[in-house]
């Protein structure tokens, strides 16, 4: 079941332009920081007044002040503007307009961002920018999350951290998401740059913990070091104990993905050695009486997620245990939690003291019921973001609904993703919400029943939705009530949700459904599909009539060559397509292919059925700067 924009030029299209444009200007010295960047735009010389060079009574020396070109006039002037742009859609504007806006918006630019890491080379990136201090790369499409694609695809950071570590020297950040990662690679990034602070993985793999140990032990001045939903093989190498003992810069440290034990005591002396530290996430294997001795360390905390919230080990039955309610209250800076992995919800209370000041609790991974989040959920009225599992019912959702008015992002997960049971959350928790959050801008929201009628009444309670992401658990299920299909309810998102960029759509849904995108959809950016459509014609309104589109993902759908075909102007346009188990042609790709030679058309086999044969498992459509990448596995075929 799908899950989960772009201006219509993309980041990496719009930056990186032909090649009669690639030149730019030297940076020999290279300037530690565009913002520390002089010019002397007067250039001088000297001459002598007389009869003669030098001669004559009277001569003597006088400068003469040239004036400066008007091009060199204009990119100094430039430069000193665009140091305050931003935004990267306004920058790559600014690099279209002309060869010397071109040339200064790159000597100017310091953070990179690539949101498909095959769309042009890491050459290519390096040299058209040279002082860039921050990289942000993206790398699987979103689907290798659900494991629609097989493992070993690609996407490695390699090649890319070779090239930073010979033209970025003054590298701070690097981001990455879904990328692979290997410990040689976080070796070369730690070598590389002397004054690298921040480094996030985000749904990354292929590294452990020996690639760990060696950025906390070199990268001296690591401030963030952040490991989202990342998997991290263990390697018996204690990882934390390699961070500094005399004081470190840490701000921030996430592990909650993190599956191995770690050495306590070495994280109390690294929480209590970061005197900065704001942000902490611990993984599963932190008890309840460990966090309280780092709460202790760290009052400052504004963001915490707490490990495991069952009580310790070491506490003997009938021994009274920590005084977590003093602990919380101790953190009077808290405004975001998450973590409660194997909770006991009787411990729950313990977080009551910092309720007041939250405004984002992430209650995923928690199975509490509707009876013990009430008492928590009624002191947050200033929450603005909140996810949580579906096990605390309509009532659970009934209450957030009563309380947190300032409510901007909601996620239900299913506790157990299953199909053939009744769910505990329906369109009555979601009426209430858009009835109780009206200034909700972000859902997502997992049920195995819904309403056309709940949908359209969150369309006209709540406006202001940017992203809505409804996943009706079943296949093709119906409005529950009036067994009609879901067209109505989505066709009024897109007519009443005057800002949405981002749509997921799912239960019975026909034509109609995608008719209505098509022609109300104009700002829609990402959609995802699953299990829905009758016919070509639905993917057909979609390609025709979303002018803003970049990232569609459809997956179980009925559309084939004719609905594929008719995307032709405008897949340019586009970040990527993503088309499985769908009825696709191995010829109708290859017209794709043929037509539009800048586009990597990948065809993607499951393991068991290597043979190439009519049909199509998966199609993967991507712009690319470069051309077909050269570390294609056996599974995949580029046309």
């Amino acid at each position: 079941m799908i899950t989960n924009k772009k201006p219509r030029s993309s980041d990496t299209d719009s930056i990186f332009m032909k090649d009669d444009r690639t030149e730019m200007s030297e940076d020999d010295d290279r300037s530690p920081s565009p913002n520390s960047i002089t010019h002397d735009s007067s250039p001088t010389r000297t001459y002598t007044t007389g009869s003669g060079p030098g001669t004559g009574p009277g001569s003597s020396s006088v400068p003469e002040y040239l004036a400066p070109c008007p091009d060199q006039v204009l990119e100094n002037v430039l430069e000193n503007v665009l140091l305050f742009l931003t935004s990267r859609k306004d920058r790559n504007a600014a690099s279209l307009v002309c060869r010397s806006w071109y040339r200064v918006e790159a000597l100017t630019r310091s953070d990179l961002f690539i949101g498909n890491c095959y769309a042009v080379s890491p050459k290519r990136a390096t040299s058209r920018f040279t002082r860039i201090r921050s990289v942000t790369l993206k790398g699987r499409p979103r689907f290798a999350d659900f494991n629609l694609m097989p493992p070993n695809w690609g996407a490695h950071l390699a090649p890319w951290v070779s090239a930073m570590a010979l033209t970025y020297p003054w590298l701070e950040k690097v981001h990455l998401k879904r990328m692979s990662v290997t410990d040689d690679d976080l070796a070369l990034l730690a070598e590389s740059f002397s004054g690298f602070k921040e480094l996030v993985l985000v749904c990354c793999d292929g590294f452990g913990t020996s690639g760990l140990a060696i950025v906390a032990s070199r990268c001296r001045q690591l401030k963030v070091l952040d490991l989202i939903e990342s998997e991290v093989s263990d390697d018996d190498v204690d990882w934390i104990s390699y961070f500094p003992d005399t004081g470190t810069c840490l701000e921030s440290l996430i592990f909650d993905c993190v599956e191995c034990p770690i050495d306590f005591d070495a994280l109390e002396r690294l929480v209590a050695n970061s005197p900065s530290l704001k942000k902490l996430r611990l993984n599963r294997h932190v008890s309840m009486g460990q966090l309280h001795r780092l709460m202790a360390q760290a009052p400052r905390l504004t963001h915490l997620g707490t490990g495991s919230f069952s009580p310790s080990e070491d506490v003997a039955q009938g021994e009274q245990g920590p005084d977590y309610v003093s602990a919380f209250a101790a953190c009077k800076s808290i405004v975001c939690l998450s973590g409660f992995r194997e909770i006991i919800p009787d411990y729950l209370p313990a977080i009551n003291p910092v309720c007041a000041n939250l405004t984002s609790l992430n209650f995923s991974y928690a199975n509490v019921s509707a009876e013990h989040l009430k008492p928590i959920i009624s002191n947050c009225h200033k929450l603005q973001i909140f996810w949580v599992l579906d096990s605390i019912c309509d009532e659970g959702l009934q209450a957030v609904a009563a309380t947190c008015k300032e409510l901007r992002e909601l996620r239900v997960f299913p506790f157990e993703a299953r199909e053939d049971i009744e769910g505990p959350v329906s369109e009555v928790g979601l009426q209430a919400v858009s009835e109780g959050c009206r200034k909700l801008q972000s859902i997502l929201y997992f049920c195995q029943r819904m309403t056309n009628a709940a949908v359209v009444a969150m369309s006209k309670n709540c406006p202001d939705l940017v992203v809505f992401r409804l996943c009706i658990m079943g296949r093709h299920r119906p409005d529950h009530v009036t067994g009609e299909p879901m067209d109505e309810g989505f066709g009024a998102i897109v007519m009443n949700c005057k800002k949405l960029t981002r749509l997921a759509v799912s239960g019975l849904l026909t034509d109609r459904a995608f008719a209505y995108i098509g022609k109300y959809g104009k700002i829609v950016r990402t959609l995802s599909v699953a299990f829905a459509g009758d016919s070509d014609m639905g993917l057909k309104y979609v390609l025709e009539g979303c002018p803003r589109l970049q990232k569609l993902e459809i997956r179980d759908s009925p559309f084939g060559d004719a609905a594929l075909l008719s995307g032709l102007h405008h897949y340019y346009n586009m970040r990527f397509l993503w088309m499985s188990a769908c009825n696709l042609s191995n010829q109708g790709c290859q017209q794709i292919a043929q037509a539009l030679p800048r586009l990597v058309v990948e065809v993607i086999k499951h393991e068991d059925n290597l043979d190439m044969d009519e049909n199509v498992d998966t199609l993967y459509m991507y712009r690319s700067l470069e051309g077909p990448r050269d570390d294609v596995p056996r599974f995949v075929s580029i046309l």
